[in-house]
């Protein structure tokens, strides 16, 4: 508070850390093993040529969840509590029962990917993986009882983890600085596989439980209401923004730098699952890559599949008032992980397939985002501005026309 207040001349890096945190949980949903799957896939199909779709759906997902964020610092409410406060009762349970379902969708794709880390890194049965996964979860989302600080710097250690693994992976690849440099600004595509794969990119990346989840991370993080420090809070949130999806969209270039720096450059365009990778690696950049990428697909799954379940009791207490023990979330939500095991199907197949449960599920949160973030009756003086309202409406209807594409491409 007193940072708000202006009282304290410390350098900007010490005024800044005590507002850092919010982003970079929420951040963890920009580089589950979804992103994993889609950005080596394109990396390995067609080099560089898709890192200007990163670049964009990084800047669509800041917005978002800049907004998702000044909700929760304008109003003290989050934005299941609004849907409650504002939308009638059948519509209230269904955008619940809805968000239960991509819930469980989004810890299928982490709670695999988590199962398939401790399978590469320590060799044990994909069941025995998912039993090590739901004991690591437990004891991380154990955290929450101590307050919001020790889980925010554990999950934000774990996206630091994450991102040394890829930086010494594009360390190793040796890329050409050049190409991805024009093609991080340049649009291309190279057919249609290209245009579809493009899309999956920006379907992983924007999450309908990430931005219910921001905007209950700051909702009561500092309270305020004064204009004033409302307004700087805010501004330091954005920073926070700003950073955290940074390094995100960092973390999803070096994915697709190192599948188009090793697979592609091989004339291995057709890696098209997670263990084929793993598998990949050792003969192409030897064992150190083989066991960072493990290491890193273990902590994505992690540290996803925790933000995963302490969203859905965010959105659960937003949409009821009520809570359920994180123990029997936990245990409802990894039921399809576990029959995907038990039945021996396809991994990275069920993985694509979740992204496409998500699609449905992001109408249901961008829209209300938009509704009550431009509304002054709500938002006060943070309500959106013109251009923002206009940006964020165009960034809507992209992602929204893009993931009904996708949904038409996979079902279809």
């Amino acid at each position: 508070m007193d940072v708000l207040e202006g009282r304290r001349r410390r350098n900007w890096l010490a005024r800044l850390l005590p507002f850092l945190g919010p982003a970079f949980i929420a951040s963890v949903a920009y580089v589950d093993p979804g992103n994993f799957a889609t950005n080596i896939q394109s990396g390995a199909k067609f080099g560089y040529m898709l890192i200007w779709v990163i670049v964009a759906a990084n800047i669509m997902a800041m917005v978002i969840q800049t907004l998702s964020a000044k909700l929760g610092i304008a109003t003290g409410m989050n934005l299941a509590e609004h849907c409650r406060a504002n939308f009638s009762k059948p519509v209230v349970i269904t955008m619940w029962v809805l968000m239960e379902v991509v819930a469980m969708a989004t810890d299928l794709a982490e709670f695999l990917g988590a199962a398939l880390g401790f399978n590469m890194l320590l060799g044990v049965s994909l069941l025995a993986g998912a039993a090590l996964t739901t004991i690591a979860t437990l004891l991380i989302l154990g955290l929450e009882r101590y307050g919001f600080r020790p889980l925010e710097i554990v999950i934000s250690s774990m996206v630091g983890v994450i991102a040394l693994c890829y930086l010494a992976e594009t360390i190793l690849v040796k890329p050409a600085w050049g190409q991805i440099a024009y093609h991080a600004v340049v649009p291309g595509f190279s057919g249609t596989e290209s245009v579809v794969l493009a899309t999956g990119i920006i379907g992983a990346t924007v999450m309908p439980h990430a931005i219910f989840l921001h905007s209950a991370l700051t909702q009561g993080r500092i309270i305020t209401r004064d204009s004033a420090r409302l307004k700087k809070l805010y501004r330091f949130e954005i920073a926070d923004v700003v950073i955290a999806m940074g390094i995100a969209s960092l973390v999803n270039a070096a994915m697709l730098i190192m599948a188009a720096g090793t697979f592609h450059k091989a004339g291995l365009s057709n890696i098209a699952t997670l263990e084929e990778a793993h598998r990949t690696l050792q003969p192409l950049l030897g064992r150190t890559a083989k066991w960072i990428f493990s290491v890193s697909l273990l902590v994505s799954g992690l540290s996803s599949s925790t933000v995963g379940t302490s969203a859905g009791q965010m959105i659960m207490q937003g949409f009821l008032k009520r809570r359920v023990p994180v123990w029997i979330r936990r245990v409802v939500t990894i039921i399809p992980s576990l029959a995907v095991i038990w039945l021996g199907l396809d991994p990275t197949r069920a993985l694509v397939m979740s992204q496409v449960v998500l699609s449905f599920g992001l109408p249901f949160a961008i829209v209300p985002l938009l509704m009550f973030t431009r509304s002054k009756d709500i938002m006060g003086e943070l309500a959106n501005k013109r251009s923002t309202n206009f940006f964020a409406s165009v960034f809507a209807v992209l992602i929204l026309a893009l993931n009904v594409y996708l949904l038409c491409d996979t079902l279809f």
